[in-house]
């Protein structure tokens, strides 16, 4: 395979069906797009990981979402990191990239040499959508449980969507051969849509967060063991290389299920930042409020925390009482 083909792929999500299996699915390969969100920020190696891991389930997640919706994931823990928060932007017409941002709120003093998940307390996994304007958003969470970010998500949607789903995910540090040191991921998402076995339908459940054993049946259960067994068998490097393709991954893993490929999603890193937005924030605060948020300097100032841009306003031109005809300078 050539650096065009490679380059052609990543920063990509390529929806697919296997059609022997009644089983549909992704294949998400970041580099660029995830590099635009970590090069933000000068993480710590577990944050970075946990980051990488939450950027890579929010695009195969956010594939499905129509264009201009908003998705969010978010983890909000009692551990050292106490938030990650990711952003989905869907395209704004078809044919155009989906966009893509994320930060993580962290303890410094409390990290550990433990594993990325371990950084992570009691708490939550929350996904959340945006329809628009005039629309209720949609959410749903999760406990913290099972082990990773992955195994959030997929507890997720077995407990509050009743669909059975799995995640393989690979991230790291690229050290690929005349090439700079840089972040890569990649991973597979399967979802089967079945109707809810009558252990969920009756409310009969343990109490415990659901899996998807607990939500599939009968010949159902005998297709998603299956194809999870194939899926068990990709390799880290198959995932997160440079060297296979995902159509040649999904005929390695899947070829006796049929799979069936559509058009694939381009994923750019983009911020929807802006000096208007930070006004229009400001704009419920009184001159008394916007006073106490001045600097010495004379300054209202803010940060975005996804990008890291600066914003440097005249607290005059800002807030509900703000001069209307002032210009800041």
């Amino acid at each position: 395979m050539t650096h065009g083909q490679q380059i052609a792929w990543d920063d990509t999500v390529l929806p697919f069906q296997l059609d022997s299996s009644d089983i549909r699915g992704r294949v998400a390969r970041l580099d660029g797009a995830l590099n635009g969100i970590l090069k933000q920020h000068n993480y710590p190696p577990q944050v970075e990981a946990l980051v990488a891991e939450m950027a890579l389930l929010t695009a195969l997640i956010g594939q499905t979402i129509k264009l201009r919706w908003k998705l969010q994931l978010q983890v909000q823990s009692k551990g050292a990191v106490r938030m990650i928060a990711t952003d989905y932007y869907g395209p704004e017409k078809e044919g155009s990239p989906a966009r893509i941002r994320a930060y993580a709120s962290y303890d410094g003093d409390r990290l550990t040499d433990a594993a990325p998940f371990d950084q992570v307390g009691e708490g939550y996994f929350a996904i959340m959508i945006d329809q628009g304007k005039g629309m209720t958003p949609y959410q749903g969470i999760t406990p913290l449980a099972g082990g990773s970010l992955a195994a959030c998500a997929e507890a997720y949607f077995a407990q509050s969507e009743q669909l059975p789903t799995r995640f393989s995910l690979s991230y790291g540090q690229s050290t690929e051969p005349g090439v700079a040191e840089h972040w890569r991921a990649g991973g597979v998402m399967l979802q089967h849509m079945p109707k809810a076995s009558p252990f969920v339908a009756r409310g009969e459940g343990s109490g415990e967060v659901l899996t998807a054993d607990d939500i599939v049946y009968g010949d159902e259960a005998e297709n998603w063991g299956r194809v999870n067994i194939l899926l068990d068998t990709v390799e880290e490097m198959e995932l997160i290389g440079p060297a296979l393709p995902p159509n040649d991954l999904l005929l390695r893993l899947f070829h006796e299920e049929q799979p069936r490929v559509f058009d694939t999603q381009t994923v750019r890193f983009g911020c929807t930042c802006s000096e208007d937005r930070v006004r229009q924030s400001l704009s419920i605060y009184s001159a008394a409020d916007i006073g106490t948020m001045t600097t010495d300097a004379g300054r209202v100032t803010a940060d975005c925390q996804f990008c890291g841009a600066h914003y440097d306003l005249d607290p005059a031109t800002v807030g509900f009482d703000a001069e209307k005809s002032g210009d800041d300078t």
